[in-house]
């Protein structure tokens, strides 16, 4: 498989959590960030964008976006810089059950989809897309940026929505996230079932 970079936006408000650290929140024993940083240990170059905090993997790149709590688009800014491969996945760090297998099929996907695709989209079962479980190609995802020009605030579909995109089925349900007190529970009690 082609090497590939991965960012991880871990720097939000986590607003409906009361602000709450929401990357340190457990399921199982396990924090939520130490959960996706587990399920892309392939990757060559590992960014976390967010405020360093401890992690059971070595060998992460720690950055902050600009100005700090500035969105996701201006967490994708901060981590390219700091990406070489010509793939990079953008992972959110609430996704207690994303795998390595989900991770490498993205990357695959991408790869096998040839150079008329930008992007591998993880699609919900709701059919919704994930672009924060998703490959990219990196070439088109900083031109889109650029094109963009000031991230700070923007939204993530205004910089990925004009990729050309694959979507890649959602078979195990790893697409979910935690982004209520409710959704934590759940993930929790799937976590013990």
């Amino acid at each position: 498989m082609t090497p590939y970079d991965v960012i991880v936006p871990a720097g939000g408000a986590a607003r409906r959590l009361g602000g709450a650290d929401k990357p340190g929140l457990t399921v199982g024993e396990t924090t939520l960030l130490d959960r996706v940083l587990a399920a892309c240990a392939d990757a060559r170059t590992t960014v976390v964008v967010g405020p360093a905090r401890p992690t059971t993997r070595t060998g992460v790149r720690w950055t902050r976006e600009q100005p700090p709590g500035g969105g996701p688009v201006a967490a994708v800014a901060a981590g390219l810089d700091l990406v070489t491969a010509d793939t990079v996945l953008l992972l959110a760090a609430d996704l207690p059950f994303l795998d390595r297998r989900t991770v490498r099929r993205l990357a695959a996907a991408l790869e096998e989809a040839g150079p008329a695709v930008d992007a591998a989209v993880l699609v919900d079962a709701g059919g919704r897309d994930q672009p924060l479980a998703a490959a990219y190609r990196t070439a088109p995802l900083r031109a889109a940026l650029t094109a963009l020009g000031d991230p700070a605030g923007q939204p993530l579909r205004r910089l990925v929505g004009a990729l050309a995109r694959l979507r890649v089925a959602d078979t195990d349900n790893v697409a979910y996230d935690c982004d209520t007190w409710e959704d934590l529970e759940q993930a929790r009690e799937r976590d013990r079932g």
